[in-house]
């Protein structure tokens, strides 16, 4: 079996409603997709988290250094692509190209092999996750905190059981929201903050403590990436468990997250930060230190299938007769690309979702909805 066929398709669809975070605002989705296809007819997708025209022009840099290739082989596969891009591509947009034909690669061995790609990462230790739900952004509402308090009721009312809300717009503004949210759900759902690296090491310092009353899980991306030093020293001083890395790439940009230690919580995205491949070396890693894992998806059901796949692989650590829960993160924001592009739809049961039993990534493309959101393809 060789690889005959590499197609990209970017996808486009505009929002009904704009939102914002602490750095800008979002008016549409626009999302590359990969496919590719064997020469006895087999395929699989994958998706790259970013830009998504440049990630589309990285893939087809990329191509034919894996035509003619066994996808079965998708080690050897992600280290040639790796070598010749070592020179200008250690981290951002083209290991994200990398990461989404690594995710196709996955896809394919697994519909060649007819099993779950969770069970050819080395088996499952969990068949089920809890989903948190991803909402809570910003709008330009004259009430907004009575507006974000009612979202986050109507997450509780569908049954999840952790919400994660916006934080960056100001260290007073923050905090009336977080009192607002806290107060319309509860203190049995778990909250976790995120502001998108919008702080300083100062600020992010005085929100932590002014929120540590109300039992947050986690603070997400509170300073910018490039400061390990200053996610240690925060890390220090407050209660709060402190979370990042989705700007992070490869187990060595990993590397200076953990042996800085950094985080409470490592949140790699798979479809950025060298695929599924490069994903079970980080996870190895962090286990090294003890780190858990929550990946940060954001995109099309290709991009979560393949992390509830990952999640469902990961080992408990440590490892327990009554295993606790393992969180995968479940946008719900407006994605008309993420709820009809992949079948069957992702479902919530019970405040779990299901880890997929079938070949692959265990879901089939919406060709109706490929034409209908895409906007350009490479051949």
């Amino acid at each position: 079996m060789k690889i005959s066929r590499v197609e990209t398709f970017i996808l486009t669809n505009q929002l009904e409603g704009s939102f914002f975070f602490s750095q800008w605002e979002y008016s549409e989705r626009k999302i590359c997709i990969v496919k590719i296809t064997a020469d006895n007819g087999l395929c699989g997708w994958g998706e790259g988290y970013g830009p998504a025209n440049i990630i589309q022009a990285g893939i087809h840099h990329l191509k034919p250094i894996i035509i003619g290739k066994n996808p079965i082989e998708q080690e050897t596969i992600w280290f040639e692509m790796y070598r010749k891009t070592l020179d200008f591509a250690r981290r951002g947009v083209l290991t994200a190209a990398l990461s989404a034909i690594d995710v196709a690669l996955w896809d394919l061995k697994g519909k060649f092999f007819d099993l779950p790609i969770s069970v050819l990462l080395g088996g499952q230790n969990r068949q089920k996750v809890v989903p948190y739900a991803t909402g809570l952004y910003f709008s330009k509402s004259h009430q907004l905190a009575k507006n974000l308090a009612e979202e986050a009721e109507h997450y509780v009312d569908q049954g999840f059981r952790a919400i994660k809300m916006k934080v960056g717009l100001s260290i007073k503004d923050d905090i009336h929201h977080i009192k607002s949210i806290r107060k319309a759900i509860g203190y049995d759902i778990s909250l976790m903050i995120d502001a998108n690296h919008a702080y300083s090491l100062r600020e992010a310092l005085k929100l932590a403590r002014l929120a540590e009353p109300y039992d947050i899980s986690w603070f997400e991306e509170p300073v910018s990436p490039e400061f390990y030093n200053q996610y240690r020293d925060l890390r220090k001083k407050t209660s709060i468990p402190i979370a990042g890395g989705e700007c992070e790439y490869l187990r060595y940009g990993f590397l200076q997250l953990l042996k800085n230690n950094c985080l409470d919580i490592l949140q790699l995205d798979i479809c950025a930060s060298g695929g599924l491949t490069e994903a079970k070396r980080i996870a190895s890693l962090a286990s090294t230190y003890g780190v858990e894992i929550v990946p940060h998806t954001w995109g099309t059901g290709i991009a979560f299938h393949a992390a509830l796949h990952f999640i469902a692989n990961l080992e408990p650590i440590p490892g327990r007769l009554c295993s606790p829960d393992f969180y995968i993160e479940y946008d719900r924001t407006e994605n008309a690309i993420r709820e009809n592009l992949t079948r069957p739809c992702i479902k919530m049961e019970n405040g779990y979702i299901k880890v997929p039993q079938g070949s692959g990534l265990g879901i089939e493309i919406n060709e109706d909805a490929l034409r209908e959101y895409q906007t350009t393809a490479f051949i």
